[in-house]
């Protein structure tokens, strides 16, 4: 049994698949669309102008879509800290780790004596 993922993406593909074909059919034969839609009244060029305009004007909305949103991204994440400031942090965190070890050993150490 195919889980809901696989449906959705055969369904996808199916579409893809035959949107692909039309659109061919409509290029190589636009009077084809005239004889399957008949309340268009546009020339052969005519249909495969608004053809070609319309993938072209999608596929430029979609670039300037994925450029709006990645200066939108930019624009509103805060700036890295400084690499200086990364480094001093990681001294720091350094530096309580080595505490926290000998003052481990100064308890050990402590406790072997009082044995």
């Amino acid at each position: 049994m195919a889980s809901k993922d696989q449906v959705i993406g055969a369904l996808i593909f199916l579409v893809c698949v035959i949107v692909a074909i039309g659109y061919v059919i409509v290029l190589v034969a636009p009077s084809t669309v005239r004889y399957l839609l008949p309340w268009v009244t546009w020339s052969d060029r005519g249909i495969q102008f608004w053809a070609v305009a319309i993938v072209v004007l999608v596929a430029f909305l979609a670039i300037m879509f994925i450029g709006a949103w990645i200066g939108w991204t930019m624009a509103t994440t805060p700036p890295p800290k400084p690499i200086e400031e990364l480094e001093l942090e990681e001294e720091k965190e350094e530096g309580k780790e080595e505490e926290e070890k000998q003052s481990e050993e100064t308890k050990t150490e402590e406790k072997g004596k009082k044995d």
